[in-house]
């Protein structure tokens, strides 16, 4: 039925356990899949007449992000290689994470999106409502939740 899944992840234990159970599921139902990691977005601070007070530049906050992304990434696309399941890997720069998982899922072609029933957004998560949620609400291509 599903042909190719897209898993997020954000590194959290939670995410971490939530990957493993799925490059077994799409192991199990013959399907790929492409691994996604939402990086942050530079954080602009500004103090009185706009001077910066965060001291790392745009491009090393840059090159840091994508030094996770690729960390975070490569654990699933390792566990997806000893599974012998197809895998891609995929990264975007947003604050919105859920929006960039749905984006991303569309892009690559995903039938499916499975991942965690929460993030590690802490206390504004059980606020806000979590990414899950989000993604719940908003895409239009099925999502399986992993508790």
């Amino acid at each position: 039925m599903f042909k190719h899944v897209l898993i997020p992840t954000d590194g959290s234990d939670l995410s971490r356990t939530t990957a493993q159970k799925g490059v077994l599921f799409a192991k199990e139902i013959g399907a790929k899949v492409t691994v996604f990691f939402a990086k942050p977005e530079y954080p602009i601070a500004y103090f009185g007449e706009g001077a910066l007070i965060d001291p790392t530049t745009p491009e090393r906050f840059s090159e840091i992000a994508d030094e996770q992304a690729n960390e975070y990434l490569a654990e699933v696309q390792s566990q997806c290689a000893a599974a012998g399941v197809e895998c891609a890997t995929a990264a975007a720069a947003s604050d919105v994470p859920y929006e960039a998982i749905i984006e991303a899922a569309e892009k690559s072609g995903c039938d499916l999106i499975f991942m965690a029933s929460h993030g590690r957004r802490g206390i504004s998560g059980l606020l806000l409502g979590s990414e899950t949620q989000k993604v719940l609400t908003h895409s239009k291509i099925p999502v399986l939740v992993y508790r």
